[in-house]
């Protein structure tokens, strides 16, 4: 995914106006997102539950906090890849709800939905993460 995403952006360089770094960047970030979509829709690996509403999950740091980065990457990638892909485009490249609709082509209301799923997920993953470490330090 990477590889094709660099080769559409050597492809389509011609067509792009350069006016600063911070530009270029967020051209090259759209196109890498967007390969990595489409391989993910290619594959059919999303797994999304529309619902009409979702409530957000408030979220404690406790637990996290006392993660390394390492840690928590490994527990995103045990959650279904639907959790996973909202979350990583609305927590960690910022997408909002509306942008991550259209580009999963899903409705607003699934994507809050699949973002709360998912920090629930993380949260229960964090908590039995917790759990184990205190059972294997006994």
């Amino acid at each position: 995914m990477l590889q094709n995403g660099f080769l559409k952006v050597f492809q389509h360089l011609p067509q792009f106006a350069y006016t600063t770094d911070a530009g270029f960047v967020a051209w090259m970030k759209k196109i890498m997102v967007n390969e990595c979509l489409q391989e993910l829709r290619k594959r059919n690996s999303f797994f999304l539950v529309p619902e009409t509403a979702a409530a957000d999950i408030g979220s404690q740091n406790d637990g996290l906090d006392r993660l390394s980065a390492q840690e928590i990457f490994k527990l995103l990638t045990v959650m279904p890849v639907g959790y996973r892909t909202v979350f990583n485009l609305f927590v960690i490249e910022g997408y909002a709800h509306v942008e991550i609709a259209a580009m999963l082509n899903i409705s607003v209301n699934t994507s809050k939905s699949q973002l709360s799923k998912a920090r629930k997920t993380l949260q229960e993953l964090i908590e039995k993460n917790d759990y184990d470490a205190a059972r294997k330090a006994k």
